[in-house]
C-alpha cells in the first residue's frame, strides 16, 4: 500500500506576486517538507472561473504521496488574482509572462504541467526558452487536427473587434457564468461523469468569474487567438513529453471532435520526437476528475526521466 504523508506540505495561504510588462501577476507555491528536485510549473486552462486553483487537488495528492518536487501555480494574466487588463491575449503573451516568472521567482529549469488548450503556451515556452523547460506533461491536450490547423487571423481579429470586445461579449460572458450554463457545459464537454461536477468545482467557477474583467482572457480564447498550425514546433520539441488522455477524451471543436483517445495517442507519438502517452480514466479535466490516476502517471514519467524527488 502506498505510504502517504499528510500535512507535510506548505501551501501559501495568500498569493505571491511578481511584475511582468507592468502588470502584477499572482502565483502560489506548494512546497513539500524537505522540498527538492526539479520544480513543477502548472499552466491552468482558460475558461470561465478557471485559475491556478484548478490544480489544488493535484497539489494535495502529490504532496500526500510524499513527492518532494515543489509545485508552482501561477495565474495567467487576465485570470484569478493577476491583473485583468483588456487585451486580446495570445499564447505568446502568456509564454512571455511565465518565462519571466521562471526567471525571477524560480531561477532554475522546470517541468511544465499543462491542461488542455494551454498546450500552445507550453509550446511557445519550449521553443523560446528551451534551456528553462526540462520536460512537459500534458493533461488532455487538443486533438492533433486542432493543434495543426491554422485559423484565419483576419477572422480572429474580426471576432474580437465585432463581438467579443463589445457589449455583446460582455452580455455573453454574464450568461456563460450562470450556474445553469456552467453546470451544463461541464457535464457535456468536460467531465466523464455528471456526479463529478461537484460543489467544489461549481464554487470555484463562481468565485473566480465574479469580476466581469475576467472575461477578456476567456473571450480572447473563444476568438481563437490560440489557434494556429503548430506542426513545425511540435515536430521540433526536444523536451521529453508525456501526453495523458482520458478514456472519454472529446473536443469542442469540429476538427478532431470524433478522435478517440487511442487515435490521439497515436498522433502524438508519431509526430512529437520524445513523446510518451498514456490513457487514464476520465475525460478532459483529468487532474480534477481522475486525480489519483493522473498523479500516478505523472510521477511514473518523472521517475523514468530521473526527475522525481521522494
Amino acid at each position: 500500500m502506498e505510504t502517504r504523508n499528510p500535512n507535510t506540505a506548505t501551501l501559501s495561504a495568500e498569493p505571491q506576486f511578481y511584475v511582468w510588462d507592468g502588470h502584477r501577476c499572482a502565483y502560489e507555491v506548494c512546497r513539500p517538507e524537505n522540498a527538492s528536485g526539479m520544480p513543477i510549473v502548472s499552466l491552468h486552462p482558460i475558461g470561465v472561473g478557471l485559475t491556478r486553483q484548478f490544480w489544488a487537488r493535484f497539489s494535495r495528492e502529490w504532496c500526500d504521496r510524499g513527492y518532494r518536487n515543489p509545485l508552482y501555480h501561477p495565474d495567467l494574466l487576465g485570470n484569478g488574482d493577476s491583473d485583468l487588463p483588456c487585451l486580446p491575449y495570445s499564447p505568446t503573451d502568456w509564454a512571455a509572462q511565465i518565462a519571466r516568472f521562471i526567471e525571477t521567482e524560480i531561477g532554475e529549469p522546470v517541468v511544465l504541467l499543462s491542461q488542455g488548450a494551454s498546450f500552445p503556451i507550453a509550446v511557445e515556452l519550449a521553443k523560446a526558452h528551451s534551456d528553462r523547460i526540462n520536460a512537459i506533461v500534458l493533461s488532455g491536450p487538443p486533438a492533433w487536427g486542432v493543434m495543426t490547423q491554422a485559423a484565419n487571423p483576419t477572422q480572429q481579429n474580426l471576432n474580437w473587434k465585432l463581438f467579443f470586445n463589445t457589449i455583446l461579449g460582455s452580455w455573453f460572458y454574464r450568461y456563460a457564468r450562470t450556474d445553469g450554463f456552467l453546470r451544463s457545459f461541464s457535464i457535456k464537454q468536460l467531465f466523464d461523469k455528471a456526479d463529478d461536477v461537484d460543489r467544489e468545482w461549481m464554487e470555484m467557477l463562481r468565485a473566480h468569474s465574479r469580476d466581469i474583467d475576467t472575461r477578456h482572457a476567456v473571450l480572447s480564447f473563444l476568438a481563437g487567438f490560440w489557434r494556429r498550425d503548430y506542426t513545425e514546433d511540435l515536430e521540433s520539441l526536444t523536451q521529453p513529453t508525456l501526453a495523458i488522455f482520458g478514456e472519454g477524451a472529446s473536443s469542442i471543436s469540429k476538427r478532431g471532435k470524433t478522435d478517440p483517445a487511442e487515435k490521439r495517442v497515436k498522433d502524438y507519438l508519431a509526430y512529437i520526437p520524445h513523446a510518451q502517452a498514456q490513457i487514464v480514466p476520465g475525460r478532459n479535466v483529468l487532474p480534477y476528475e481522475s486525480t489519483t490516476e493522473f498523479v500516478e502517471a505523472t510521477a511514473a514519467f518523472f521517475g523514468r526521466q530521473n526527475l522525481l524527488a521522494k
